[in-house]
């Protein structure tokens, strides 16, 4: 039984310091991922704290504030078109109890006059445009600004749409798949798998575990973009629905066992840009910046702008 202690001590020993070395160090490993685009300025919803949410409106003001990326949401219409909507029933956004799919496109009823920020509870937007937006006019106009599409529905018609879309306007390269189902990013991938993608949910829980258990190091990765809650604006910004969630115990626990600098930095050199959201102030954009986040997503363009324009400054 010593014998077998000696041996096992020092065997953990000698991984334990490897994982640490090839942690700080994954190039010995791991070929650094190229995307063409680094985005530090993402827009959730095209900025829907300025602008009514994902409006051809909020696109071109969040574009115009300098965002390195558009970040929506897709389904498509009873006749065939693929329009920008964060929800398939449109409710919430437009008072009509109908789901987007059971409509052509004519008859989509226009987005409510103000509309609640989700991430900003007690926040309205509102804007000149009210009209749901085609993924092929977004495209048309912004030709070489990158995409975020979350695809929250396993619909192949959906999905390859979208795919035939991004081929057709030349922009594989800057449109990145995104959804937090493994199911649904199978299908996208299996769809286009010449686009980057995201960690899903379920990738995300093996990556704490890889990194948790020192495997991380060892391990390949596909995924170029791993977006996350941030999760001290859970509560305080953002009630969600689930019950756990409202919980501040749970939340702080969360973000002690997610928000790890040596995890964030570990990914970034393996050239995997790591997305917090969604921040609305500036204490939040400056504690995710500090946690090791190579970009934050935001409801309010202009105010991240100016955020990055004075650390500039102060750099």
């Amino acid at each position: 039984m010593s014998n077998l202690f000696y041996f096992i001590l020092p065997a953990l020993g000698g991984y334990t310091v490897t994982s640490l070395y090839l942690l700080k160090n994954p190039h010995i490993l791991h070929k650094r991922k190229c995307t063409v685009f680094h985005s530090k300025h993402i827009s959730h919803r095209g900025g829907c704290g300025e602008r009514i949410e994902s409006t051809m409106e909020a696109f071109t003001h969040a574009v115009e504030q300098g965002t390195g990326m558009l970040e929506l949401d897709c389904h498509v219409t009873h006749d065939g078109h693929v329009v920008v909507s964060h929800d398939e029933n449109l409710l919430r956004q437009t008072g009509h109890d109908v789901t987007l799919s059971s409509l052509d496109l004519k008859d989509l009823p226009l987005y409510k006059e103000r509309l609640e920020v989700t991430f900003y509870a007690g926040r309205y937007s509102s804007g000149a445009d009210r009209k749901f937006a085609l993924l092929e006019d977004l495209f048309r106009k912004f030709p070489d600004v990158p995409v975020n599409i979350e695809i929250k529905e396993n619909n192949c018609l959906l999905i390859q749409k979208v795919s035939d879309l991004v081929k057709h306007y030349n922009r594989e390269d800057i449109t990145v798949w995104a959804t937090v189902d493994s199911s649904i990013m199978e299908n996208c991938r299996r769809t286009n798998p010449s686009m980057p993608y995201n960690f899903t949910v379920r990738r995300g829980v093996l990556l704490l575990l890889l990194f948790y258990s020192g495997l991380l190091p060892f391990v390949p990765l596909g995924e170029s973009f791993l977006q996350f809650y941030f999760p001290r604006i859970i509560n305080r910004t953002f009630i969600p629905e689930k019950y756990i969630l409202r919980n501040r115990l749970v939340i702080f626990l969360l973000e002690k066992l997610t928000m790890r600098k040596s995890l964030f930095n570990h990914l970034a050199a393996r050239g995997i840009q790591v997305q917090l959201f969604v921040c609305n102030e500036d204490q939040d954009i400056e504690a995710a910046f500090e946690v090791g986040a190579t970009g934050v997503m935001t409801d309010y363009p202009t105010l991240l702008s100016n955020y990055l324009s004075c650390n500039r400054c102060q750099d």
